[in-house]
């Protein structure tokens, strides 16, 4: 339990375990994952679901292993706004958290998004309205309880969830078992369709599995020996998201084969769950993806919302709004409650589709910036010229690039406006950059 700063002014507190770290990660990236992308994933792939998720596990391992790195140079909240500000300059560092702000602040958005059209699915007569405001707000007084009321609830949607998984995988094997001939490798290689041009476009869909798992570094300051578990929790949570997924979307190929097509992609899996386990499944699975995004909505904005008050802690955005903590839960409570009416408003405004395109557009930059700060710091600047050092830093970094290029235009376009605009904003408070931009100066060591 941290001492209150001179002044009497509240610190975070570093009470997380490194088994606790993990579960929010899973929490933040989801356990069910590879279900709501599934249809997309085998669309793009053409069938091969299970082994784009399998690359671009080793892809976002790159990423994982320098977001883990830099957290022991730097164990302060923040993130990749931290590692590029002090690695690279601080207008870099500024720009790389103001497009973070994308992916930290639309991905609750588009999880209220989601969880609010799940609702009217299954309760057709609820308002539409009610329905935003209602996941808006969950997330949001989930959120304002401290962090460990928060590591509790993650404990809890994990065991959910888990238990979920495991009917599922189950059902969809009993299946495969009872059919006459199962061809247990199709779901790797299946010939009719198999190109590594198919491969390449289908994992820069496939990472998106792995989004989410970033935001475990903006926690290091609530980390026991972060130096060190949060690199174990990054890699770990990316390893245990991309084997569970694995898991899931094969026993899924086994129950539907590649050249049969689904009554709905963008709903693949709940068919899939369906055909393998009957209506209970598919209502239990149905309801399981809502809880799961409920758990993922709220780890982002929690992630969020300490990106904002590592930046208004430095001045970067005005400190009594952005950079204060509630005295009894050690939460920045500001910025959670902004978050939340971001999503209200948001959720009114634009489409899910459109607000995905707008998270990946943050989420890449700042990988981009991580991988590439992980690169020279180790590799050059300490001089750690081995291949552990340079392939991690340089793939994560070209990969990333290249699925950052390949969104599209629209998503480029809503992007670069956004970036326009924090550019103008540091115009503004660093008086035509003619003054330094503020340095991230950790409150702990």
């Amino acid at each position: 339990m941290s001492t209150p700063a001179a002044g009497g002014t509240p610190q975070l507190r570093r009470s997380l375990h490194l088994s606790q770290l993990v579960v929010m990660g899973i929490i933040m990236v989801q356990p069910t994952a590879p279900m709501p992308p599934f249809g997309a994933i085998h669309q793009a792939g053409r069938g091969h679901v299970t082994t784009t998720v399998l690359v671009a596990m080793l892809a976002m391992l790159c990423t994982a292993i320098s977001y883990g790195r830099m957290a022991r140079v730097y164990p302060a909240a923040g993130s990749a706004y931290t590692y590029v500000g002090r690695t690279l300059h601080p207008l870099a560092g500024y720009l790389t958290g103001w497009s973070m702000l994308l992916d930290y602040v639309v991905n609750p958005l588009i999880c209220t998004i989601w969880c609010a059209s799940a609702a009217r699915a299954l309760f057709p007569g609820l308002p539409g309205w009610t329905a935003i405001v209602g996941f808006a707000l969950l997330f949001t007084l989930m959120n304002l309880r401290g962090i460990q009321a928060t590591a509790r609830t993650n404990l809890v949607l994990t065991m959910v969830m888990g238990a979920v998984i495991v009917w599922t995988i189950a059902a969809c094997l009993r299946y495969a078992l009872g059919q006459p001939v199962v061809n247990w490798t199709e779901p790797f290689y299946y010939p009719p369709t198999f190109s590594w041009v198919t491969i390449s476009n289908a994992t820069s869909v496939a990472v998106l599995t792995y989004i989410g798992f970033d935001g475990l570094s903006t926690l290091s300051e609530e980390v026991e020996n972060p130096r060190r578990n949060i690199l174990l929790a990054t890699v770990y949570t990316c390893l245990i998201i991309g084997t569970l997924s694995a898991v899931q979307v094969y026993v899924a190929q086994l129950v539907w084969p590649p050249s049969e097509p689904f009554p709905n992609v963008d709903t693949a899996y709940v068919h899939i769950a369906r055909k393998a386990g009957g209506e209970a499944l598919f209502q239990v699975i149905t309801w399981t993806l809502v809880v799961a995004t409920v758990g993922s909505g709220s780890g982002a904005q929690l992630a969020g919302a300490r990106l904002l008050y590592g930046m208004g802690r430095d001045r970067t955005l005005p400190a009594s709004i952005f950079g204060q903590l509630h005295p009894q839960t050690r939460v920045p409570a500001n910025n959670v409650l902004l978050i939340g009416v971001l999503c209200i408003v948001g959720g009114f405004l634009i489409s899910y589709e459109m607000g995905a395109q707008l998270l990946n557009f943050g989420a890449l930059i700042g990988f981009m910036g991580v991988n590439l700060s992980a690169l020279i710091h180790y590799f050059f600047r300490e001089r750690q010229r081995t291949l552990g050092h340079l392939i991690p830093g340089l793939g994560g970094f070209l990969v990333c690039g290249y699925l950052w290029m390949s969104l599209s235009r629209s998503a480029q376009l809503a992007g670069w406006s956004w970036v326009v605009v924090g550019l103008l904003y540091c115009a503004w408070l660093t008086k035509g950059f003619s003054r330094p931009m503020p340095r991230f100066e950790a409150g702990e060591a």
